[in-house]
C-alpha cells in the first residue's frame, strides 16, 4: 500500500476524475475578457484626454481666480496681488460647489475613490453622465480657488464614469461594468501621473475587490494605453525627478526608514482621525450641507494668507521637498496649515482629491526627520516619508511603493519604501478600524471587508463534507414498505435518494411527496413500485467537485441538499446539503482560532512530564 495518509488520498481525486472535471481549472477567465478588453484600450484612450481637460481646467480656474487671465497653464496661486482679498476666493469657489451639488449631482461632493467605491458595491457601477460633467469642473473650480487638493480623485470618479457610460451602452453584465468602470479610474490616474502599474495596484487594492485576469487584463491594458496617450498629450514622466540616491543604506538607514515609517503611520492616523472630526462638526451644523463647502473655502482662504504655498495642489513644493531644497518655515507650514485646511475644506464636503495633499504632508515630514536621520542623499527621507503615509492612509502599501517609484524612477529605494510603506501600513490597520475612504462608505451605513483570501469552499472538495450514513431507497420496494419503514425510522433526513439494484441512482423523493402521491391516489398508491414516483431530474453533485461549485448550484437551482453520484458510474455514494457546507465554513474557522504545538523534541514537549529515569547531565 502506498504510504499516502489517509487524509491526502481522500484530497487527491483519481487522474481519470480530474480529466474529466473542467471545473477544477485556477482560473474562471474565458475568452469574453478579449472584447471586454478591446472596450477597455478604447477607453484607456479617452481618460487621457480627460486627464488633459481637467488639467486645463485647473490651470484655468487659477489664473481666473487669481491673476484674471484667461490661460490654461498650471500656475501657484503663490504671487497672486490680491492680498487680503485672497481670501474671498476659495470662498467664492466653495458657494459654487455647494449649489452645483445640490441642483446638479450630490455625487460630485467628497475626494472620489469612496464614490467610486460605492457606485461599484452598491449601483451596480453605474454612475450617471451628469457626475462625469460636473465632477471635474466642481474639482478644477475647488483646486483653481485655491483648495488644497490634488486632480487624482477627480480623475478617478471622472475616469470611472467614463468607463462606466461606455459600459452601459453595451450589453454587459454587472461584473463587467465594474472592469470598465475600474478601467476607466486607472486609466485617468495613469494619465495624470505618467504611473500605469501604480494604478493598475490601486484598482487592484481598493477598487476591484478581486484578483482575477478577468479584470486585471483589461484594467492594465487601459492603463498602460492612457500611459502611453500621455506621452503626446502632456509629456514624459517622471513627475518629480529626484536626485540618484545609495542603493545601500545599511542598517541604520533600515532603522531610520522603520522609525519613518512608525511616525508616518502615526500621522495618518491622526490625519483620518481629523478629517472626519471636521466632518462630525459640519454635521452639527443646523444650516444646509450647500453652505458647509463656503464654510471650508473661508478656512482655505484664511490659511492661505498665513501660508499660501498650502494653496492648490502644490507639486512645486512637493518637488521641492524631493530636491531637499526647502526651508523649515516651508515644512512646518505643510505640516500644520496645509494639514488644517486640507481636514476642514475635505470634510466640508467640497470636491478635491487627497494623493497630492498626502504626498505633500509626507514629505515635510520627511523633511523634518531628515534633520535627525542619518543623511542619505538630497530629498531620500521625504520620499520615503510620502510612500509611508500614502500607504498608512491609504491602506494601500504595494500602490504606495510602486507610485511613489513612478513619481520619480528612482529603483534605489524600493527597499527603504517596503520598509517606510509597510509599517504605516501595520500602524493604521492596528489602531484604526477603517481607512480614510472606507469610512465615508461605512459612515453611509454600509460594510466594506478590505481583505482578500481564497475562498476556503474553493479548496475543499465534495467527498471531504458528504454524508454516506443515509437513508436509501430500493427502486422496485413499494411505497407503502417504505411508508412503514419510515414510520420506524427516526432520523430526520427530507431528501431520500432512490437506487435501482446495482446502486446506481435514478432519482430523488422527499417525504412530503410520498404524503402526497398517498394523498392523491390513495390505496392504490401503496402497491405501486417507488421507482416510479421518483423526480428524474435530482440536482446531483460529484465527489471530486470544490464546494463553491455546489453553493452556486444551490442558489441557482433553488435547493439546499443534493445527493453525490459517481460521475462514471452513476453510483450513488451520499448526500451534501447546506449543513454540510457550514460544517466546512467552521473546520476554516477552526485553523483559524486553534492554537497547536506540533513539534517533539524527544521527551521534552512542553507541559508533558519528565520520563522517570531520565535526568539532565
Amino acid at each position: 500500500m502506498s504510504p499516502v495518509s489517509e487524509t491526502e488520498s481522500r484530497r487527491s481525486p483519481s487522474i481519470h476524475s480530474q480529466g474529466r472535471n473542467e471545473e477544477l481549472g485556477d482560473f474562471t477567465t474565458n475568452w469574453r475578457v478579449l472584447p471586454i478588453s478591446g472596450l477597455a484600450i478604447f477607453i484607456g484612450v479617452v481618460c487621457a484626454v480627460v486627464a488633459l481637460l481637467l488639467l486645463r481646467l485647473i490651470g484655468l480656474f487659477t489664473n481666473l481666480f487669481y491673476f484674471g487671465r484667461w490661460s490654461t497653464a498650471m500656475v501657484s496661486p503663490v504671487g497672486n496681488h490680491l492680498g487680503v482679498f485672497s481670501v474671498l476666493v476659495p470662498i467664492a469657489g466653495a458657494l459654487i460647489i455647494g449649489v452645483m451639488a445640490r441642483y446638479g449631482s450630490e455625487r460630485i461632493r467628497g475626494h472620489g475613490i469612496p464614490e467610486a467605491i460605492e457606485s461599484i458595491l452598491l449601483n451596480g457601477s453605474r454612475i450617471e453622465p451628469k457626475v462625469a460633467l460636473l465632477k471635474p469642473i466642481s474639482s478644477a473650480i475647488s483646486i483653481g480657488s485655491g483648495g488644497p487638493f490634488g486632480a487624482e480623485g477627480p480623475i478617478i470618479m471622472t475616469g470611472g464614469a467614463v468607463g462606466s457610460m461606455i459600459a452601459q451602452l453595451f450589453h454587459l453584465t454587472s461584473a463587467e461594468r465594474k472592469t470598465l468602470l475600474v478601467a476607466g479610474a486607472a486609466g485617468g490616474m495613469s494619465a495624470t501621473f505618467a504611473s500605469p502599474v501604480a494604478a493598475v495596484l490601486l484598482a487592484v487594492e481598493l477598487l476591484l475587490f478581486e484578483w482575477k485576469p478577468r479584470s486585471l487584463i483589461p484594467v492594465a491594458l487601459a492603463s498602460a494605453v492612457a500611459a502611453v496617450a500621455r506621452r503626446y498629450l502632456l509629456g514624459f514622466g517622471p513627475l518629480f525627478p529626484v536626485p540618484e540616491h545609495p542603493l545601500f543604506i545599511g542598517p541604520k538607514g533600515l532603522l531610520g526608514c522603520a522609525l519613518v515609517g512608525l511616525l508616518a503611520g502615526a500621522l495618518s492616523a491622526l490625519l483620518t482621525v481629523s478629517v472626519y472630526a471636521a466632518e462630525d462638526a459640519f454635521q452639527r451644523l443646523k444650516h444646509h450641507w450647500m453652505w458647509w463647502p463656503a464654510i471650508g473655502g473661508l478656512a482655505i482662504g484664511l490659511g492661505g494668507l498665513i501660508f499660501p504655498q498650502a494653496l492648490g495642489v502644490g507639486y512645486d513644493t512637493i518637488g521641492g521637498l524631493l530636491q531637499g531644497s526647502v526651508t523649515t518655515r516651508v515644512i512646518l507650514g505643510v505640516l500644520i496649515v496645509k494639514w488644517f485646511i486640507w481636514a476642514v475644506s475635505l470634510g466640508s464636503g467640497t470636491s478635491g482629491g487627497v494623493l497630492a495633499p498626502l504626498l505633500m504632508m509626507g514629505g515635510a515630514l520627511g523633511g523634518l526627520e531628515a534633520m535627525f536621520l542619518p543623511n542619505e542623499g538630497a530629498g531620500f527621507w521625504p520620499l520615503i516619508s510620502m510612500g509611508a503615509i500614502l500607504g498608512g492612509t491609504m491602506r494601500a502599501p504595494f500602490t504606495s511603493i510602486i507610485f511613489a517609484f513612478e513619481l520619480t524612477h528612482d529603483a534605489n529605494v524600493f527597499l527603504p519604501l517596503l520598509v517606510g510603506s509597510v509599517i504605516a501600513h501595520a500602524f493604521t490597520v492596528l489602531t484604526l478600524r477603517r481607512s480614510i475612504l472606507t469610512e465615508k462608505v461605512a459612515r453611509r451605513g454600509f460594510h466594506l471587508s478590505r481583505e482578500y483570501a481564497v475562498d476556503p469552499l474553493e479548496i475543499l472538495f465534495v467527498r471531504e463534507v458528504m454524508r454516506t450514513k443515509v437513508a436509501v431507497l430500493p427502486a422496485a420496494t413499494t411505497l407503502g414498505a417504505i411508508l412503514r419503514s419510515l414510520r420506524t425510522d427516526h432520523q430526520e433526513q427530507r431528501l431520500l435518494p432512490v437506487v435501482n439494484v446495482e446502486g446506481q441512482l435514478t432519482g430523488v423523493v422527499t417525504r412530503g411527496d410520498l404524503s402526497q402521491q398517498l394523498e392523491q391516489h390513495g390505496d392504490a398508491a401503496l402497491v405501486r413500485p417507488i421507482g416510479e414516483l421518483v423526480q428524474n431530474a435530482a440536482v446531483e453533485a460529484y465527489p471530486d467537485e470544490p464546494l463553491r461549485l455546489v453553493v452556486y448550484r444551490m442558489a441557482e437551482k433553488a435547493c439546499t441538499r443534493m445527493p453525490v453520484v459517481d460521475r462514471d458510474t452513476r453510483q450513488f455514494l451520499g448526500l451534501v446539503s447546506l449543513n454540510d457546507l457550514l460544517k466546512a465554513r467552521s473546520r476554516h474557522l477552526e485553523e483559524e482560532r486553534r492554537r497547536e504545538r506540533h513539534l517533539k523534541f524527544g521527551w521534552l514537549r512542553l507541559g508533558q512530564p519528565r520520563p522517570e529515569g531520565l535526568h539532565p547531565s
